[in-house]
């Protein structure tokens, strides 16, 4: 895709959503680490029913690690992997209290150490809690990178590498968001809703859908 049709596709998704938001619902950084933590292989809506319960009664790591993980496992039962994520969240509610001050560290590196904290999971805290315009590649924003030619690649981080040097500067804080979301609402995985795409005229994609 070329630089100014770059430029147009992230204008356009600017004026569809001017200001997209995530959809996990948090309180603070830690419950969004724990969120994001909990979402791996589960939807958003499905993380957030579980959650509102537990952030209610635990939503720093000094309360998260005093629940313990029998508790923690049953708030979140109806998570897929619930066994190891409660064993996982825990734990880096431990090592924030220990090497942290209880607080999320504002670096990648020093997130991706935590329990359960990959390159995603991390890039999505520093983009929503800290305001860094750092790209998140899921499943989503892979096949929107891929299918509509805006930034191929055969890895999330292939994809992510292309995308830091492509998004146009003004666009980079939000990037994220639109492309997840588009991906979520508009080109799906198994039928693309082209004609209600803002960008499909950009995209080059082949077999785009017409109903």
């Amino acid at each position: 895709m070329k630089k100014a049709d770059i430029k147009l596709f992230f204008d356009r998704l600017a004026e569809t959503n001017p200001e997209p938001k995530g959809e996990l619902e948090y309180v603070n950084p830690f419950t969004l680490l724990v969120a994001v933590v909990l979402s791996a292989q589960a939807t958003d809506a499905g993380v957030n029913k579980a959650t509102r319960d537990l952030f209610a009664a635990a939503d720093t790591p000094e309360t998260m690690a005093a629940l313990g993980e029998a508790r923690l496992r049953d708030y979140i039962k109806t998570i897929g992997l619930f066994n190891t994520k409660a064993k996982n969240v825990i734990a880096l509610s431990r090592k924030l209290i220990e090497e942290h001050g209880g607080k999320v560290p504002q670096v990648r590196e020093e997130l991706e150490k935590l329990p359960g904290v990959g390159r995603k999971t991390a890039n999505v805290v520093l983009n929503i809690a800290f305001g860094q315009p750092t790209i998140a590649v899921d499943t989503h924003l892979f096949r929107v990178s891929n299918r509509t030619g805006l930034a191929p690649g055969k890895t999330p981080l292939e994809v992510e590498r292309k995308l830091e040097k492509r998004v146009p500067k003004d666009r980079a804080l939000h990037a994220h968001h639109w492309l997840i979301l588009h991906g979520r609402y508009i080109c799906k995985a198994r039928k693309p809703d082209c004609p209600a795409c803002a960008v499909r005229d950009l995209c080059a994609y082949k077999a785009k859908t017409l109903a």
